[in-house]
């Protein structure tokens, strides 16, 4: 009976209002921290992981060996591989590496699991897409996309050297 009483007193004094205009009315006139985000940027880690990439050995070698772990790891089942033997040596390659973004939650699995380090999340997290499809990251755009941003990719693993 008194809980009754005590909020429909509450409620008649607009009590609940008065306390969210009093914590409005207290940070009203403080610096504002709003970020005019093309222009300026927040600081980011450099374990952030935004867009993916695939990466090469420095002879211009793609890394990846096929070896699927990143697809059978993979929470969300965005990445799809399919292998063959390179036409040179006989040796096993991806012919189609394909990863869906609007599937991919960002864990980092993929990255974690690959033996030769070769696909990578990097720290681009500025990208959209205009036609329906460009979501669908193959391996072509992968590579370009590795190729773009080595030289951070290549920095940010030798920050992160002594966490591995």
């Amino acid at each position: 009976m008194l809980d009754r009483i005590e909020h429909w007193w509450k409620s008649f004094f607009l009590v609940e209002l008065f306390q969210g205009l009093r914590l409005t009315g207290r940070h009203l006139w403080k610096k504002k921290i709003t970020v005019q985000f093309p222009e300026e940027r927040t600081p980011q880690s450099p374990r952030f992981r935004g867009l993916h990439a695939l990466r090469r050995y420095p002879n211009g070698e793609e890394r990846c060996i096929a070896c699927k772990l990143c697809e059978a790891v993979c929470p969300a089942l965005a990445i799809t591989i399919e292998a063959g033997p390179r036409q040179s040596d006989g040796t096993r390659r991806t012919t189609r590496y394909e990863i869906d973004l609007f599937k991919c939650i960002y864990c980092g699995f993929c990255e974690e699991s690959c033996p030769v380090d070769s696909i990578v999340e990097t720290r681009v997290l500025d990208y959209h897409f205009e036609e329906r499809g460009e979501h669908i990251m193959t391996k072509a755009k992968l590579l370009a996309i590795g190729d773009k941003y080595e030289a951070q990719i290549a920095a940010d693993r030798a920050e992160d050297a002594p966490y591995r």
